[in-house]
């Protein structure tokens, strides 16, 4: 396999991911799409603000992971699994940085601080 088609399949569809979330958040709280953790889905409030940062945090951290998993496969062509952990780590800085802002700003009830 061509190692710019496996980048793109794994890191670009995480951008692409990224972008369905910004243009077509979450209305309410569901079990199905959005951000869903137990703190995040306490109240609306706490819902939207969960959503709109994660959004955030996805696109600007799937960007880099979709350039430094390119710019990966120009300097190294025969890449395996490195792609992969590109984005596991991105998507991990993006929930792990989430939630340090859900409690800042709310208490564990919800209510904002």
């Amino acid at each position: 396999m061509n190692q710019y088609y496996y980048v793109l399949s794994v890191n670009g569809l995480l951008f692409i991911f990224s972008l369905i979330f910004y243009f077509f958040p979450p209305k309410k709280i569901n079990s199905l799409y959005g951000y869903r953790t137990n703190k995040s889905m306490k109240n609306e409030d706490v819902w939207q603000f969960a959503n709109q940062f994660f959004t955030k945090q996805f696109i600007i951290y799937a960007a880099i992971s979709l350039v430094a998993a390119v710019i990966l496969a120009y300097i190294n062509p025969k890449i395996t699994w490195q792609p992969m952990v590109i984005l596991l780590l991105s998507l991990a800085v993006s929930v792990i940085k989430t939630e340090q802002a859900l409690s800042q700003n709310f208490d564990d009830d919800g209510n904002r601080k």
